[in-house]
Order: structure tokens, then sequence, then C-alpha cells
């Protein structure tokens, strides 16, 4: 039994235009090289390169002259051990030098795809039937470089989305590390990561049970500059400081709209991309509200799947998901506890769904089998799109499966409320596939959504066109419901 979807128009394509000022520093000895070349400059001439400068960008982005300063004391180590003063230099020079340690970078020039949406926090002013949202992206540029967009946007009682006007300026987060680390849980997820434990031992054992960012920092830093030190222990100090730096906090200043914010990689963990982000409006226990999501940070050669959090989308909480279902791809976190604990589903071994309880968000181990390809349609692997939907008749989860020529469809699945491991109903057919003007794009043949909502007994569906723009389809859940239940064989 087929489901039917409007599909609306509705259409959000990548823009060139949306730029962020990146750092970019080009090597230690060419970068030497550089500030010698702008230390022999007279002040008259480095005010007036860095005038031009302001004026060529000043416009193209917020307070670029303190984001210079920031560049310029990112090297400053470097200007410091060719034994320049760095205090006695002008702060007209420190701008200039930072100038040339930054480049533009376009965030979603080459796709914004994989799409979440999440009721908003702020509900007011709204007529009756209408619910004020917030869409998240994953947006991509030069480089394949993945990061996190908004969209905020009204949908009226039709299910028709009104999206508010984008912002002039993107705006980078100020980062603050975690402080203080759990040694034993620290540990853990080294042994997760398979760091060589020889090395573990030799670094972690002279630390106390709970001890700081900075003293473990500090210690590997020294011990990377050893000139002696072997390949093998090299690459077990960096992973350790790589996990150190996954935990962070990031914070967008006030007068920034949503959709100027833009949550760039900022650890080593995530270099080449935060991908795939699964926003989902969390209710605890004391209905207190969160926005969270799953994402998977990467590095180019490994990934590690990571929690994000949020109260009001100007303040953001990023931590490393631990155990042996925190391991691979596509985890989507349920709405709300289960019996008292936290729930995820998950695709630990790439093929088939699991899910997963625990009383902690960030822990998450013993796997349960939840699901495995049974149509044509899927048989390649099934995989969640975002996470489960309360709804009376059951737990709905909206589904992806791979099929012949990688061609990627949307399914849907319904599961128990009290024990959402037991699957109650399950579309044959897909939900939704690749029309003949969806096949195009950056991977061709693949509709992929990141989480949706149901809004007026509908089903509000924003998906990705072939890995290239989004748009977003709704489904009358009455109808939906009734298939999945008949759709039921035991």
């Amino acid at each position: 039994m087929r489901v039917s979807v409007v599909r609306k128009s509705i259409k959000f394509t990548p823009d060139s235009r949306r730029v962020v000022a990146r750092y970019f520093m080009n090597g230690i000895e060419r970068t030497q090289q550089m500030v010698l070349r702008i230390m022999t400059l007279e002040e008259k001439e480095v005010l007036q390169t860095l005038e031009q400068t302001l004026r060529e960008f000043a416009r193209r982005h917020r307070n670029i002259s303190a984001v210079f300063f920031r560049h310029c004391e990112r090297i400053r180590p470097i200007i410091e051990e060719m034994q320049i003063d760095f205090d006695a230099m002008s702060l007209d020079r420190k701008m200039l030098i930072g100038s040339y340690c930054t480049m533009e970078y376009a965030i979603e020039s080459a796709a914004i795809f994989n799409p979440s949406i999440v009721e908003d926090f702020d509900q007011t002013g709204l007529e009756a039937g209408e619910k004020r949202v917030v869409i998240s992206f994953r947006a991509t540029g030069e480089g394949h470089i993945s990061s996190i967009v908004f969209r905020r946007g009204i949908l009226d009682r039709d299910n028709n989305l009104q999206i508010m006007k984008i912002g002039n300026h993107i705006d980078k987060a100020e980062i603050e590390h975690k402080t203080l680390f759990n040694k034993e849980r620290f540990l853990t997820k080294l042994s997760e990561m398979h760091t060589t434990d020889k090395y573990i031992v030799q670094i972690m054992q002279d630390l106390p049970e709970e001890f700081e960012f900075a003293i473990l920092t500090n210690m590997l830093t020294t011990a990377l500059k050893d000139p002696l030190i072997r390949e093998e222990r090299k690459t077990a100090l960096q992973e350790i400081l790589w996990l150190a730096n996954s935990f962070y906090d990031l914070q967008f200043k006030h007068d920034s709209d949503i959709t100027e914010r833009v949550i760039f990689p900022i650890s080593d963990s995530e270099s080449r991309g935060i991908e795939d982000a699964r926003f989902v409006r969390f209710v605890d226990d004391d209905n207190s509200v969160r926005v969270m999501a799953t994402y998977t940070a990467y590095n180019g050669h490994t990934i590690l799947p990571k929690l994000i959090s949020t109260e009001d989308f100007y303040s953001f909480r990023v931590m490393p998901l631990h155990g042996e279902g925190a391991q691979n791809k596509n985890l989507a976190l349920f709405p709300r506890k289960i019996k008292g604990k936290y729930a995820m589903l998950a695709r630990i071994d790439g093929v088939n769904n699991y899910i997963m309880y625990s009383d902690r968000a960030t822990q998450w181990n013993t796997p349960i089998l939840l699901q495995q390809p049974r149509f044509t349609w899927e048989l390649t692997q099934i995989g969640n799109c975002g996470s489960p939907l309360w709804t009376e008749e059951g737990w709905l989860v909206i589904t992806h499966g791979v099929g012949t020529m990688r061609r990627y469809c949307i399914g849907a699945s319904l599961f128990d409320l009290d024990d959402p491991s037991k699957e109650i109903g399950r579309l044959a057919e897909p939900l939704l596939s690749p029309l003949e003007d969806e096949r195009e794009g950056y991977v061709p043949n693949v509709v992929y959504s990141c989480g949706a909502i149901i809004h007026n007994n509908s089903l509000i569906l924003p998906y990705a066109v072939s890995d290239y723009s989004s748009t977003y389809g709704v489904v009358d859940m009455v109808e939906l419901l009734d298939a999945l239940k008949k759709s039921y064989k035991k």
C-alpha cells in the first residue's frame, strides 16, 4: 500500500555568497617568512594595507578586525620563537599579520543537505495552527568540509513553510574546552579508539582520577616535541590529544541571528567535517527541554560519534559518545526517556538497525538488534532518518534503505511505545523515492533525511535531494499509521 506524500515547492540550494573568515596557517617555515616580510614594512604601509583590506572585507564579516587579531594570537608562539617582541608590535601590525592568516571559506558552496527539523523554543506570537521551527542542514563547501547551519521558519495550519530572512553575516562561536576529565571514562574511550595500550599507560599513569585539560595538553605537547619520538608513540599521543580536544562548549553572540550561526569543525577529530546532525527536542523527566543532536565527526581517516545539546541555540555543549554501541554512524536519540533510561537507535554494523538503553546520554553499550533489511529497496542496508516520533499508536521511525545502484529511499516503521524493541509495523514500499527531477546531484539517486516532526496531524519530512539541495514533503498521519498497522504480520 503506497502512502501519498505531498512534495512542497520550496527549495534550499547552495549559496556561495555565505562565507566565513577561517584561520589559515601555511606551515611554520612559510609563516615565519611571511611575518619577517611584514616586520620590514613601515608603520604607514602597514596601516594603508590594513585599511585597504578592511574596506574590501569589513562588510562581508561581523567585526573582521577582531578576527584578524585572534588569528595573529594563534601564531604568537611562532612569532616569539623568532625573537620578536609580540607585545611591542602595534595593534595595526598584529591585525595585518592576522589578515594574512585568514581566508574566506564558502560554507555551503557545494551542497546544503541532510536536514532535520525541530520545534523552536519560542512559540509566542503565532496564529492558531502555526508552529515556529528550526531546520538544520549539513552544509558543504570547498574540500567537502561539512558544518551545521540553521534556518528558522513558521509552519502554518496548511503545513506551508514560511522561511525567515537569512542574516547578512556568518558568526562563528567562541570556544571553551572542557576543563576537568574523569580518568576512568577517558581511558575507556581511548581503549574504544584502539589507541596503543603501552603509550596510554606511559602518559596517563601519573594523572589523578580527576585531571585538568591544561595539564594533559601541556604534557602531550611537550612529549610530541621530542625529536627522537617513534612514529607509533607519536600517533598514540596525537590520538589522546585528539580526544581531549573533542570536549568543548560553543557560545554564539546574542546579536547574531540563528541563520548566521555556523557550527564549523573545531577539534582535530572533526577537521574534515561535521556530518549528518540528527536534532531532536528532548523532554526530561522534570519536563525541562533541551534540543540535542548526534552527529559524526570526521578527520579524514576516523569517525567519532558525538552529542551536541543546547537550551537556546546560542550556547552548545559538545561531547564524544562512548561504548560499544557508539562505534559507527547513524545514531538517533529518542525524544524522552523510556522507563527511566535514555534510548538510542544505532547501526553498529553498517547494515542493520539496533536499539540501546543507558543511564547516561553519552554512554552506550549492549546494542539490541532491531531491524534487518527485508524488502528489495533496502537489501544493501537500512538505517534511521532521525529520532523516533511519539504517536498514540507507537514510536514512528522514519528509515532509509539502500537498494540496487546505491539508490536511497525513505521508509517508515512503527514500534511499541512501552518496548520499542518490538516492531509493530513496517512499510513494504518506500514512503519516498527519488523522482526523475531529484535523481541528479553530487550523489545521484538519493533522498535522505535526518529528522522530521508531527504538526497538525501531519508528518513534516524535510529531505535532501541527491546530496545537493533540500526540500520537504507532508504526509497525512492517519493514512501513514493506518498503512503501518495493516502492514504488520506476526
